[in-house]
């Protein structure tokens, strides 16, 4: 069965995607940062019967990331859908950050994505299908988290961008904007969230929706 790939898993949102794609039965591939983060959610799926492949990668880090891929790739194959989850969220306001800090930011919540983006979305394209899914944010700016604000709007735009590339050939490529604070028990709860992942990955070509809202009352699908 053609498996999932979940960049920057963590307690979070990562942990539960990883979890929501392993009760259908998919095996997956889980990249953090740190090897304890990513065996802790490794062993959670290992729990459920499920082949787990743990693998540490920095995000900013070109060679490294792209090297996780292709050994996830070697492990399960050609991935059927790939999460991109991977974010620096920090409050800063205008004028705070460095340049520095700023560019820090902007490699993770942004060019990760299009790092990973280029590396496995012209094989699906090839394939004829896929998912590629990025867990997005602040969809109304927020001057106390301005490079949070900056990289949610990025992924937006290029979320829209691949949707232009690769949509044709078949690759659904989506956001699911969060819009608060993720914990558990709360109307952010990740569990829930981890829904909105898996509708969008088995949603019909017809039906199709480029970004789902998660604003803890209802959601919204564009």
């Amino acid at each position: 069965m053609p498996g999932a790939v979940i960049i920057g898993v963590g307690p979070g949102i990562g942990r539960a995607v990883a979890l929501r794609f392993a009760r259908e039965g998919l095996p997956v591939a889980l990249v953090a940062r740190t090897g304890a983060t990513v065996r802790a959610v490794a062993e959670a799926v290992a729990a459920l019967g499920v082949r787990a492949v743990p693998l540490t990668a920095d995000s900013t880090d070109e060679v490294a990331l792209r090297a996780a891929l292709d050994a996830a790739a070697d492990e399960l194959g050609p991935p059927d859908v790939v999460v991109y989850n991977a974010a620096i969220i920090q409050a800063d306001s205008l004028g705070e950050l460095s340049v520095a800090a700023h560019q820090a930011a902007w490699a993770v919540n942004v060019v990760g994505a299009l790092t990973t983006a280029a590396h496995v979305l012209p094989g699906m394209a090839r394939r004829g299908g896929g998912s590629f899914i990025v867990t997005g944010g602040m969809p109304e700016p927020k001057p106390r988290y301005v490079s949070l604000s900056l990289g949610k709007a990025g992924v937006r735009t290029l979320v829209a961008l691949l949707d232009q590339e690769y949509g044709p050939s078949g690759v659904h490529v989506a956001t699911v904007t969060v819009a608060g604070a993720v914990a558990p028990d709360t109307a952010f709860d990740p569990d829930d969230i981890a829904e909105h992942y898996w509708r969008l990955h088995t949603q019909p070509r017809q039906r199709w929706e480029r970004e789902v809202v998660h604003d803890g009352e209802a959601t919204a699908g564009r």
